[in-house]
């Protein structure tokens, strides 16, 4: 044994750690049985909380009764606040109807020069009013980052109660394979870094709208 060894190993038993064979089979059973920790119970409708959360960050939402009237609702918004009828849009959402609804939409991942972006979601979350979005070929992280507005089509199937069921559900529809990127937004972009006063859009978008829709999309 040289001297390295022998110090790695006074370190270990001073440690009271064993062989790392042993310890990575410890680590690898703990992440395939999570437990949970403390969690607020979550009472009443999961969309009625999620909206009200999700407003009360600056986020605005609208509710449609079905994916179908997303691009209307969302034509509707952009028109009342005096913004561009054209956007990036994610894939997961492009075989929807925009240009019916007036809008021209292009399926990519976003550029500086993109003032609106489209998204779908991943899930919801209830007790925090926040988004759930995977990046991927289909969805890349971009399109809900780099635009100064972002309108996000959020099914109310997939509303959850907590972040710990977001978790649960993201290993349950993708066991063994995360994506690149996993993004919570929960409203627009803000800082208070100057004078401790609130700025929308510093490092994202200034404006995040969820179009609620009762089915998927």
């Amino acid at each position: 044994m040289n001297a390295r060894e022998e110090i790695l190993q006074r370190v270990r038993a001073g440690l009271g750690k064993g062989h790392a064979s042993g310890r990575r089979a410890a680590a690898e059973a703990l992440l395939a049985a999570p437990r949970r920790g403390p969690q607020p119970a979550i009472a009443g409708d999961p969309a009625a909380r999620f909206t009200a959360r999700a407003e009360s960050l600056a986020s605005t939402v609208d509710r449609v009764a079905a994916p179908s009237e997303a691009p209307a609702a969302a034509a509707r918004y952009l028109t009342a606040n005096g913004l561009p009828l054209a956007a990036v849009a994610t894939g997961d959402i492009a075989r929807l109807d925009w240009p019916g609804a007036g809008l021209e939409i292009s399926v990519r991942a976003a550029i500086d020069a993109d003032q609106v972006g489209i998204s779908g979601c991943f899930c919801a979350i209830a007790e925090t009013g926040t988004l759930l979005l995977l990046s991927g070929p289909d969805t890349p992280a971009s399109v809900s980052l780099l635009p100064e507005t972002h309108i996000a089509v959020v099914p109310v199937a997939r509303i959850v109660a907590t972040m710990e069921d977001a978790f649960a559900l993201l290993r349950a529809e993708q066991p063994g394979t995360l994506p690149r990127a996993v993004n919570f937004i929960s409203g627009p972009s803000r800082t208070g870094d100057i004078e401790q006063t609130i700025v929308l859009g510093a490092h994202g978008p200034c404006r995040v709208h969820l179009i609620l829709s009762g089915d998927q999309p």
